[in-house]
């Protein structure tokens, strides 16, 4: 009995308390029985997915585990199988709420999948600690999974709760349900496919996962409360007044409105010149961090991704990296004097493509490390962007 609860409860027990809190930031309180319906069909889900993976590996002789890092027969068996079995599997677990009455709100969305999304981590997590009981390195793999798993869940979320508003389901799912699982696949391989200290590049991805699953999460409610309140006299003029005087984190809308093409025809040269500059300030802050390691004695030989102790260069190099991007984009915006953030945008996409390439030939497997860093960078130079765009 305590060798079942020695991995059952840490499967179980912070799951719960992860589904309680998302069921009380929802202020319309869902139906409890469809929530907790909705939690043991991703639960029951994740066993199904589970056994399509262990019999596909066994018929194929290959799996997403460490025991295959480095193979590329390996990897497109993650991608290709694994991680689309996974997130089709929280899909089947979400779709009954969705096809019921209570999912009657964009913010439903985010709510249902975030919880069949829990209970697919429970089975998960407890398969994990089941088949290692010991090593403290996998409490923090299942430590990382849950937010994971909600965080991926919540794309395809978005997408059904703005599907359910407009009645009409175009692109927007299957175009997010890729993206989830396509970050789902680099995840996995990251906490199954490499040692302890590749657990550093989990950081950032879902770091960005995060930040897209707030924005997006903003965004439903925002839909809901439009439909459900209508405006007042004064509702123009306070959320002028609102947005002249309170700083707050700029919504999905004006991001994508940010993000389209102006009156204005696109500056190419400011593109390839923003990519220039990315890709010297990528440099520099590498640089900036060796120059900050040689001073501080930080010896970069001992990195090793199978020791998580070795992993603290690595963090320093990524960090002077990540805080190129933000100041290269402001640097743009402010220079090409563009009332977008295309120009920028476009600009450190170039600048990344091209960091890609380069490592795919030069170093190919960390490319799958750059993919991973890709998404926040991107975020953060649209960020820096935004604050040094022109004011309009």
């Amino acid at each position: 009995m305590l060798a079942l609860l020695r991995w059952m409860l840490p499967a179980l027990l912070p799951a719960v308390i992860f589904a309680v809190v998302i069921y009380k930031t929802d202020k319309r309180r869902e139906p409890a029985w469809l929530v907790t319906a909705t939690f043991v069909l991703g639960a029951i889900a994740a066993g199904v997915a589970f056994f399509i993976q262990y019999r596909a590996a066994h018929f194929t002789g290959l799996d997403a585990r460490i025991s295959g890092a480095g193979n590329s027969g390996r990897i497109l068996f993650l991608f290709a199988l694994v991680a689309p079995v996974r997130e089709a599997a929280k899909v089947a677990a979400c779709w009954p709420a969705f096809r019921s009455k209570h999912f009657d709100e964009p913010y439903d969305g985010i709510v249902y999948s975030s919880v069949a999304a829990l209970g697919f981590a429970v089975v998960e997590n407890a398969l994990v600690l089941h088949q290692n009981p010991v090593g403290a390195i996998w409490w923090l793999r299942v430590l990382v999974a849950l937010p994971a798993h909600v965080f991926f869940a919540c794309l395809w979320g978005y997408a059904l709760g703005r599907a359910k508003q407009s009645k009409r389901p175009g692109a927007i799912f299957p175009l997010a349900w890729m993206l989830a699982s396509a970050g789902h696949g680099l995840y996995v391989h990251f906490i199954e496919g490499r040692g302890p200290g590749a657990l550093v590049a989990v950081a950032p991805l879902l770091l960005f996962m995060g930040l897209v699953s707030f924005f997006a999460g903003r965004d439903l409610r925002a839909r809901g409360e439009r439909e459900s309140h209508a405006p007042g006299p004064f509702s123009n003029r306070l959320s002028r007044i609102s947005a002249a005087y309170v700083s707050a984190p700029p919504s999905l809308a004006a991001v994508r409105a940010a993000l389209k093409k102006s009156e204005q025809p696109i500056k190419v040269r400011w593109i390839v010149f923003g990519a220039l500059v990315t890709i010297g300030a990528m440099v520099a802050g590498i640089a900036a961090m060796i120059i900050v390691g040689r001073w501080a004695q930080v010896d970069f030989s001992v990195v090793d991704e199978h020791d998580l102790a070795t992993t603290g260069p690595v963090a320093l190099l990524a960090a002077g990296l990540l805080a190129a991007f933000p100041v290269s984009g402001y640097l743009v915006a402010r220079a090409s004097n563009a009332g977008t953030l295309l120009e920028p945008a476009l600009a450190t996409a170039l600048a990344l493509v091209v960091t890609i390439v380069i490592l795919g030939l030069a170093a190919p497997m960390a490319l799958v490390f750059a993919l991973a860093f890709s998404p926040i960078a991107w975020a953060l130079a649209c960020a820096g962007a935004w604050v040094g765009r022109p004011a309009r």
